[in-house]
C-alpha cells in the first residue's frame, strides 16, 4: 500500500481480488526474491542452526532403540517364552488326561487321594514355582539393567516440562508425590 496524500490506498497487484493485498504472499516481506543491486536475485540467508529441542517421546524412544533397552527385553523375552511354553503344556497336558483318561486320573495314589488331585495340586505348586522363579530371574538378570534404564531416562526427561506433568498427577505441594 501506497501513502497519497495522508491516506492509504491499497494498489491492486496480479491475482489479487478486490485490491486487497495479500499479506501472506508478499516475497520481499520473507526474504525471498529480494534483488543484490545487480539485478539478480539475491542468495537466501542461511539458516541458523535451531537447536534441537527433546520431547518427551523423543528421549523415550531413543531409549527403546537403545542397546541396553533392547538386552533387557531380550533377557524378558528368553525367560518368559519357554516359561509360557512349559507351563501352557502342563496345563494342557492336565486338561486333556482329566478329560480323555478318566480312568487315569482316578487312579488312587494314596488312601482317598488320586492322580487327579495330585496333578491338580501340582499345578498349584508349578505356579508358584514359576512366579518364584521369574521373580528370582528379574532381580539378577533384568533389574538393575532396567533401573539404571530408568535413571537415565529420567535425567534426560528432567528438563522437559509437558501439561501431563501439570496435570494434578504429581502434588505439587513440597515436591511429594
Amino acid at each position: 500500500m501506497e501513502k497519497q496524500d495522508g491516506r492509504e490506498t491499497a494498489q491492486p497487484r496480479a491475482g489479487d481480488r478486490g485490491g486487497i493485498s495479500d499479506p501472506w504472499h508478499d516475497a520481499l516481506a520473507s526474504g525471498w526474491g529480494e534483488l543484490d543491486g545487480t539485478g539478480a536475485p539475491a542468495p537466501a540467508a542461511p539458516a541458523r542452526p535451531v537447536p534441537r529441542q527433546r520431547s518427551a517421546a523423543g528421549i523415550y524412544l531413543e531409549v527403546q532403540r537403545s542397546d541396553a533397552f533392547q538386552e533387557v527385553r531380550g533377557r524378558y523375552r528368553r525367560f518368559v517364552v519357554p516359561a509360557v511354553a512349559v507351563f501352557f503344556t502342563w496345563y494342557v497336558a492336565y486338561v486333556v488326561a482329566a478329560t480323555t483318561a478318566p480312568e487315569l486320573m482316578a487312579r488312587p495314589v494314596s488312601g482317598a487321594v488320586n492322580v487327579a488331585m495330585v496333578a491338580g495340586l501340582g499345578q498349584f505348586a508349578s505356579t508358584f514355582l514359576l512366579t518364584w522363579l521369574y521373580a528370582r530371574h528379574a532381580r539378577l538378570r533384568r533389574d538393575r539393567a532396567a533401573l539404571e534404564l530408568r535413571w537415565d531416562t529420567q535425567e534426560m526427561t528432567r528438563g522437559i516440562t509437558t501439561p501431563a506433568r501439570m496435570n494434578g498427577s504429581a502434588r505439587s505441594e513440597g515436591g511429594q508425590w
